[in-house]
C-alpha cells in the first residue's frame, strides 16, 4: 500500500531556511513565504521590519567595502560591528573600534553580503517562545554571562535560563507574541536576542525561526522540568500542547574552553560532574585529539549543565567549573603550549 502524504513540515537549520521553506511550498506542505524567510533569515531585511513594526533596534546599513564600514562608523559612532547578514554563531562577525581596526580585517568577500550596525553596550538576553496557531503558550528567557560576541576574546560562554519563579526584566510573552505576529509566524519555536542597555532601554537583537542553538532548549525544559521538544513538535503537527511544569529552578549550559594543539589532559566528565551544581557533563575531546576550533561562539570541547535556585547562583557555580576546569594542548611534536 501507499505511504500517507505527509501534512507537516519542521526545518531546523538556519542555513537551509530558504532552500526548505520554499522546497515545502513546492510540496504543498505549511511552509513560511519568502518574505518571512528574509525577515528571519536576513539580518537588514529583518530589521527592516523591525522599524516598520516600531521595534527598537541599532542603527545599520549595508556595505560592500571597507571604506563603506569607515564611513558607517563616522557617521553613526564607534564602536561598529560588521557582519555577514545572514551569519550565525558569530562568524565572520567583528567589533571594530577605529577605522584603524577596519584597516586591519580582510577585505569584504564579494560573494557575501555584509551588514554595518551600531554596537550596544549592555546584557544580552535570549527569547524562546512555543507558538500553537499563532499565539504564544508560554516563552522562556535566558541571560548571557557576557554578550555572546565576547565569547570570541575568550570569556565566559553560556546561556541560563531563568527559574519559573524568578522576576525576569521584561515580559517574555508579550515580547514573544509581538514579534510573532509582526513576523506572521504560525507554529513552532520563535528565538531571538535582544540586549538591555545601561539606562533599561529595550534593543532587539536578531529572530529566528527555528530551534535555538547550543543546549537552550534542553536548558528551558530542565529548569522548568517538562519534555520542551515533544511540546514544541506538537505544535509542527498542528495540535495546541498544554506544557505541565514539575520544576523551579534555574539551568544553564556553559561551553568548555579550546584552543589550537594537540590535547595532553583535559578534566573528565567525572570529576566535573562532582562539582557544586553540575547535573550533566558532555566532553567532545580527549588526550590526543588534535584541536583547530573555528572562530565561532558554538567552539568548545564539550559542555555542562548547571543548576542554581536562581540564574544568579548558576553563573557563580559556572565560574567555578571554569575555575577547576583544566585543558593542556601541545603544538604538533612539540611539548605542552598552555
Amino acid at each position: 500500500p501507499a505511504l500517507p502524504r505527509p501534512r507537516f513540515f519542521c526545518n531546523p537549520n538556519e542555513a537551509l531556511q530558504a532552500d526548505a521553506q520554499r522546497f515545502a511550498q513546492l510540496v504543498d506542505l505549511p511552509h513560511l513565504s519568502q518574505e518571512q524567510v528574509g525577515w528571519v533569515r536576513d539580518k537588514t531585511t529583518m530589521k527592516d521590519r523591525y522599524a516598520e513594526l516600531g521595534i527598537p533596534h541599532a542603527r545599520y546599513r549595508a556595505v560592500t567595502t571597507k571604506q563603506d564600514v569607515v564611513a558607517f562608523g563616522e557617521e553613526s559612532g564607534w564602536p561598529v560591528i560588521l557582519k555577514p547578514v545572514d551569519a550565525d554563531s558569530c562568524i565572520g562577525t567583528y567589533r571594530l573600534d577605529t577605522p584603524a581596526d577596519v584597516a586591519g580585517v580582510a577585505d569584504l568577500d564579494p560573494e557575501l553580503q555584509w551588514m554595518a550596525e551600531e554596537y550596544i553596550k549592555g546584557q544580552e538576553f535570549q527569547l524562546c517562545a512555543v507558538v500553537a496557531r499563532g499565539v504564544v503558550l508560554d516563552a522562556y528567557l535566558s541571560k548571557n554571562p557576557v554578550p555572546i560576541l565576547e565569547v570570541l576574546d575568550g570569556k565566559i560562554n553560556a546561556n541560563i535560563t531563568y527559574a519559573p519563579s524568578e522576576e525576569i526584566p521584561v515580559d517574555a510573552r508579550e515580547l514573544a507574541q509581538r514579534l510573532t505576529d509582526g513576523l506572521g509566524i504560525p507554529h513552532g519555536y520563535l528565538h531571538g536576542e535582544f540586549f538591555l542597555k545601561e539606562d533599561g532601554s529595550f534593543v532587539m537583537s536578531e529572530v529566528a525561526a527555528r530551534l535555538s542553538g547550543c543546549e537552550v532548549p534542553m536548558n528551558h525544559g530542565l529548569a522548568y522540568g517538562f519534555d520542551f521538544l515533544h511540546v514544541i513538535l506538537d505544535t509542527y503537527l498542528d495540535r495546541v500542547p498544554h506544557p505541565r511544569y514539575t520544576s523551579d529552578r534555574a539551568v544553564g549550559d556553559l561551553l568548555l574552553p579550546t584552543r589550537p594543539g594537540r590535547v595532553t589532559h583535559i578534566s573528565s566528565a567525572q570529576e566535573l560532574l562532582r562539582l557544586p551544581g553540575v547535573i550533566g557533563a558532555h566532553l567532545t575531546a580527549a588526550v590526543g585529539d588534535v584541536l583547530d576550533p573555528p572562530r565561532a561562539s558554538h567552539a568548545s570541547t564539550g559542555y555542562v549543565h548547571v543548576e542554581g535556585a536562581t540564574a544568579a547562583e548558576v553563573e557563580e557555580r559556572m565560574h567555578a567549573v571554569l575555575r577547576h576546569f583544566e585543558l593542556t594542548v601541545a603544538e604538533t611534536g612539540e611539548g605542552p603550549a598552555s
